[in-house]
């Protein structure tokens, strides 16, 4: 079965990703099995999206009983799940208003779009440029494809939409230089996800708040790799002690439903009216539902300040790894959302750790990513390290 299933996809589906040899077939909590019947602890969460781990209950039950009532009218209409679910995010959050749609690259594309129709609004229709970061990531639309500063990911797609600028990350002299009259927003990660697991200084968002205030700009957040508990945080930035004046979700939004989400303070969602912008899928009634239980239960299981407890052990842990091996240079990330750097390209290690039953992925060459479920145990922590030190 398992090489009917390989040679079938590879026959039928577009080849945008290079797939391992592996078939999976059922989850439950932080542990998957493929087709083989083989177990695997999943330190990758489907890229930090699996926050409550698999098959998890209370997203099944909510789901079931939604099927079962409404899945889908248009956003013409009202629906219940919708505004409970933009009614909880408000709450939590910075915002004030909520636009839903269906993926993170579709919150950023919306993000963008609002950014630039709010000083178009004003009449200052040369104020359209963003300011994004080398290295950063923010989907493959060709909006939030042109908001990336990763050359590699743009092959192939020039010319890329005009109107963005890119600064190093992390380089606030640099971003200062940047700006001027005709930049309407600066865009970022609080963290770098696919540029490396790559954290700023402490101060960096502070500074980069502190620019956008004084130059009139706004600040744009991508959480969609961040958000929703993972660094130890609900969001991010809280760490900074700092509130953009937009920001991104998705992943860990929907547990794995497809779900993404803007969130803006008031002065900036107002830009977008009736006709401004739009989706067919967005905050459909049965995806607001799983989503609403997703938030609910992160919110009542303690899942933030466990990834923050979780993390510190597991940040203790790689280092004591990098003490023993000197192919392990650093650890990177915060909370959950870790980064091992090592002096060697990493793909050989995942295929390692794979057959050894763990599931995590290298990103930029060399950098082993964790990023598993917030309900990650110490003791699988410790197997996984194990696993590790056998392989270094």
């Amino acid at each position: 079965m398992t090489t009917t299933i390989i040679q079938k996809t590879d026959e039928l589906l577009a080849s945008t990703y290079p797939r391992l040899p592996v078939v999976f077939e059922r989850g439950r909590g932080t542990m998957l099995w493929d087709t083989e019947g083989r177990r695997y602890t999943d330190f990758l969460a489907g890229i930090a999206v699996c926050g409550l781990g698999h098959s998890h209950p209370a997203v099944q039950q909510a789901l079931a009983a939604q099927a079962g009532r409404l899945v889908h009218v248009c956003n013409l209409y009202y629906t219940i799940p919708q505004v409970e679910l933009a009614d909880w995010l408000v709450g939590h959050s910075f915002a004030d208003r909520v636009f839903f749609c269906n993926s993170g690259a579709e919150a950023n594309e919306a993000a963008i779009k609002l950014a630039r129709k709010v000083y178009q609004d004003r009449g200052e229709k040369d104020r359209f440029r963003i300011i994004a970061m080398e290295q950063s990531f923010h989907g493959r639309t060709m909006g939030s494809l042109s908001a990336t500063g990763q050359d590699k990911i743009k092959q192939g797609f020039y010319p890329v939409l005009e109107g963005f600028d890119f600064v190093p990350f992390n380089d606030i002299a640099a971003l200062r230089a940047a700006i001027d009259d005709t930049v309407c927003a600066v865009m970022l990660e609080p963290i770098q996800g696919e540029g490396g697991v790559v954290c700023p200084s402490a101060d960096y968002l502070q500074e980069v708040r502190r620019l956008c205030d004084k130059a009139g700009i706004l600040m744009i957040l991508d959480e969609i790799q961040t958000g929703m508990g993972r660094t130890g945080r609900l969001f991010a930035h809280e760490h900074s002690g700092i509130a953009p004046d937009i920001m991104t979700l998705a992943k860990a939004l929907g547990n794995g439903l497809p779900i993404g989400a803007m969130l803006a303070r008031e002065e900036a969602a107002g830009a977008f009216g009736a006709g401004a912008h739009g989706t067919t899928f967005g905050g459909t009634p049965l995806i607001a539902a799983g989503a609403l239980a997703v938030v609910q239960t992160i919110e009542q299981e303690g899942l933030v300040a466990r990834a923050a407890e979780t993390g510190a052990y597991f940040i203790g842990q790689l280092e004591a790894l990098c003490e023993r091996h000197a192919a392990a240079e650093a650890v990177r990330g915060q909370g959950l959302l870790l980064g091992l750097e090592l002096n060697r390209e990493g793909a050989p290690i995942v295929d390692r750790c794979l057959e050894r039953g763990f599931v995590i992925n290298c990103i930029q060459g060399n950098v082993l990513r964790f990023a598993p479920p917030l309900i990650i145990g110490a003791h699988e922590i410790d197997a996984l390290i194990e696993c590790l030190d056998a392989i270094l």
